[in-house]
């Protein structure tokens, strides 16, 4: 009887289990601190059910960077449709918007120096509801 009990325990976690790493699959996440020696490369969908000033974002950024000296040269890019944003928020509360557009064929780049602290990255859409592939890539400067 104890085996049939611990059994049937298995198996009710199981269900449970799965579709917490199903719910995880559609999030991509990434962290990286400088310096960066080699580009970083993250794909996934963009857009999300969140509404910012860079449109439609998801709830958790794609990808974190961590500037851990004083500053940092970097290139943020991101290869999608031309529907696409790049939401970057860093410290201070100071935010960056970047769309793509007709002209650039979904792309989308920022380079800059960057200050110390971590910054969120955010692949969007202008639209609610769209979700397209991109990747996004950060390399050193």
């Amino acid at each position: 009887m104890k085996w049939k009990q611990l059994l049937s325990k298995k198996w009710v976690s199981v269900p449970a289990s799965l579709a917490m790493m199903l719910t995880l699959a559609g999030a991509v996440y990434a962290q990286v601190q400088t310096p960066i020696n080699s580009t970083v490369v993250v794909r996934g969908n963009s857009g999300g059910s969140q509404s910012s000033s860079c449109g439609f974002i998801p709830g958790a950024p794609v990808q974190t960077v961590r500037v851990s000296e004083q500053f940092a040269a970097l290139r943020f890019e991101v290869q999608s449709q031309n529907t696409s944003t790049l939401l970057i928020t860093g410290p201070g509360g100071r935010s960056q918007c970047a769309r793509a557009s007709d002209f650039s064929g979904g792309a989308i780049e920022v380079t800059g120096v960057w200050e110390q602290g971590t910054y969120s990255l955010f692949v969007g859409e202008r639209n609610q509801g769209v979700r397209n592939p991109f990747t996004l890539s950060v390399l050193p400067e």
